[in-house]
């Protein structure tokens, strides 16, 4: 195809996404303090809702192993991948794309189905925080296990448009770690970016699975990262507005870790792909 990138486009890309995880190293004060409203929030929250959220959460457990009910269907991504490629001046999609055909796909191409599908996913979230924000403290216990499996909503779709397949355990696996590394703490992304750069090292991707060392330590972390965007949720009625810029603060996140780390993955995939040639 003529419209494909060419190995210094592919490289230039894979610098530019370098820079972007040099970002991601650097400390901010309130990553420190995050934590201190989910404390007080654990104090303050009847032991019923508590143990109600432990159970949802827990679900959450199923997706490494079979992606439970939170595993999403090939079609609908397809469709969007198709009707993106119909539609691109160079090139018109015969039948229905294959996770293979995704991955010979142009980058912008990718890149442009990506955009849009965060961008109609925050807009959700943002939407769903303000109803759920009505309550305050109260409804907030059912907010957490809604983002979550929004967060891993996406994350798989994310997979699906860079020609990866959530159903694969190891996709699981990696999206899980785009997860938790969206909302670890400085140390911790730098540890998690050396680990995902030996993912899809057949020789050493048993150390990525054994460093995964339990999918509540994730969710927990994630969690605990809501801190300081949920704090003025616990407010009854106020928590509309909060709750709102709360969830679609946190949809960014998830979607930018997701996107930036698959696409690196595709980018590396493509320049090998052109040494073979």
């Amino acid at each position: 195809m003529d419209d494909q990138e060419t190995s210094e486009q592919l490289q230039e890309e894979l610098r530019n996404i370098i820079k972007w995880e040099k970002t991601q190293k650097k400390v901010f004060i309130w990553e420190k303090i995050g934590r201190v409203p989910f404390l007080l929030l654990d104090k303050i929250t009847p032991k019923g809702i508590r143990e109600k959220l432990g159970s949802v959460i827990n679900e959450i457990g199923s997706f490494i192993q079979t992606g439970g009910q939170y595993l999403v269907h090939h079609k609908t991504m397809m469709k969007r991948l198709e009707k993106a490629s119909q539609t691109s001046t160079n090139h018109t999609a015969e039948g229905t794309l294959t996770l293979q055909d995704v991955g010979n796909l142009p980058l912008a191409l990718l890149d442009h189905v990506a955009d849009d599908l965060i961008s109609g996913r925050v807009k959700f979230a943002a939407a769903q925080g303000a109803t759920i924000g009505v309550g305050g403290v109260f409804t907030m216990a059912a907010d957490i296990p809604l983002v979550l499996g929004l967060s891993l909503k996406v994350l798989q779709e994310l997979a699906l448009c860079y020609g990866f397949d959530p159903n694969d355990k190891h996709e699981r696996i990696f999206i899980v770690k785009c997860l938790q590394f969206s909302s670890a703490d400085v140390v911790g992304k730098k540890a998690i970016l050396e680990e995902l750069a030996l993912f899809d090292d057949e020789e050493r991707e048993g150390q990525v699975f054994s460093q995964l060392k339990g999918w509540q330590e994730v969710v927990q972390t994630y969690m605990d990262s809501f801190g300081w965007k949920k704090l003025f949720q616990l407010v009854p009625v106020a928590g509309i507005v909060f709750g709102s810029i709360s969830n679609k603060a946190t949809i960014e996140d998830v979607s930018e870790a997701g996107k930036m780390l698959y696409k690196k993955r595709r980018i590396l995939r493509k320049i090998e792909d052109l040494k073979q040639i």
